[in-house]
């Protein structure tokens, strides 16, 4: 397999896997009538833009960087939104994108003049979320994110041309149509004076057993009833299950179990591991226990247990414990799967370990060299 090859860490992005979720999320798209578009903040992949574009409608930015990016490797819509625009940055803001969503009224207020021709909207917190963890739930208690419908009644929104609200976290069609119900009743009386509602992301679309029809079925109705267009932001189901982080065993060493050490590191090349938390899958291999030593499975009699670990000083530096049907040796190639989304756009160079190169396997099959990272990268960041 190409995989033992490369040189390593390497993010492998798959071009027919990309483009299958997208044919996914654009089905969505023609039979509800919803704009999609990508959520930079879980999948910004330079050399993947142009694929993307040839389905979705733009992209959804969290700041000036991102609607930069988004420009300069998608170009088609560009939908804007921060807790807090800085002045400094909002002027490029409002000159890149095509609609801007605003946090709080006063900096609706502050800003507006600035983006009148831009499509202005405010983003809204329904005080309802199915969110699996509260590190993720934009609509908890003390949350910043989002005006609470108490604070519109009084409020002027004859400039306001869209509401947005995010509530969701790798959720199901069902939670949106829980999140909606809550959502029509704090805001359905301003709904109607609205151009477009952003339902935001969190939708799990691209997941085997998500219900694509009901969402399409949410999408139309909402759509009908309150005459919006309706806009949808994934970002982990455009990257979801396409692609690899590929690493290379550099040592093995003895304390009580077989010990790992690889060339990348689950502190910096695989955040999302570490903070949700998750064990990644391995090719070739069966997860005993989580980092943390949660026992998943129990090792067979023709398997060996490897402890994988990253090539860091930080001591939990560990990815869990696997099963391979064969002896580890240094040099193998170790294959974390579905490490596309969010792991690249929230990698680090903590310690001093090289970020991995950005990798295309093309739909001809061969594989492209998208970006690779220097010493200068580091020490730029530094």
């Amino acid at each position: 397999m190409f995989y033992e090859t490369i040189q390593t860490p390497a993010y492998i992005l798959e071009e027919d896997k990309l483009r299958r979720n997208c044919e996914l999320l654009a089905k969505v798209s023609e039979e509800s009538g919803a704009k999609v578009l990508l959520a930079l903040k879980g999948f910004a992949f330079s050399g993947a833009m142009k694929i993307v574009g040839e389905y979705l409608h733009g992209c959804t930015c969290s700041g000036l960087w991102e609607a930069k990016f988004a420009k300069e490797f998608m170009d088609k819509e560009i939908h804007t939104f921060s807790p807090a625009f800085k002045d400094e940055e909002f002027d490029e803001v409002a000159e890149l994108s095509h609609h801007i969503v605003f946090n709080s009224l006063h900096q609706f207020h502050h800003f507006k003049e600035k983006a009148k021709a831009k499509s202005l909207g405010l983003r809204c917190n329904p005080e309802y979320s199915l969110a699996p963890k509260e590190l993720y739930n934009p609509c908890g208690r003390y949350s910043r994110l989002g005006i609470l419908s108490k604070n519109l009644e009084n409020a002027d929104l004859s400039e306001v041309s869209g509401l947005h609200f995010h509530a969701l976290c790798e959720e199901s069609a069902e939670a949106l149509e829980a999140v909606l119900k809550a959502f029509e009743a704090k805001f359905g009386k301003w709904l109607t004076q609205m151009k477009w509602v952003n339902f935001g992301g969190g939708h799990h679309i691209t997941k085997k057993g998500y219900d694509v029809e009901k969402l399409i079925a949410l999408c139309k109705k909402f759509s009908d009833k309150f005459g919006v267009q309706v806009y949808l932001e994934p970002g982990e189901a455009v990257g979801w299950q396409t692609g690899v982080l590929v690493a290379s065993v550099i040592d093995i060493v003895e304390n009580e179990k077989h010990i790992a050490i690889l060339d990348t590191s689950s502190e910096a090349h695989m955040p999302d591991t570490i903070i949700m938390p998750y064990t990644s899958e391995v090719l070739n291999a069966r997860i005993l226990s989580t980092r943390e030593g949660e026992q998943i499975s129990s090792l067979k009699e023709d398997e060996m247990a490897y402890l994988l670990a990253g090539n860091t000083c930080l001591a939990g530096d560990v990815m869990g414990e696997y099963a391979f049907k064969s002896p580890l040796k240094r040099g193998d190639k170790i294959v974390f799967l579905d490490q596309i989304h969010y792991s690249i756009v929230k990698n680090t160079t903590f310690n001093g370990v090289i970020l991995p190169n950005l990798m295309l396997y093309t739909k001809e099959k061969k594989l492209e060299m998208i970006r690779k990272f220097s010493y200068e990268d580091y020490a730029k960041r530094n």
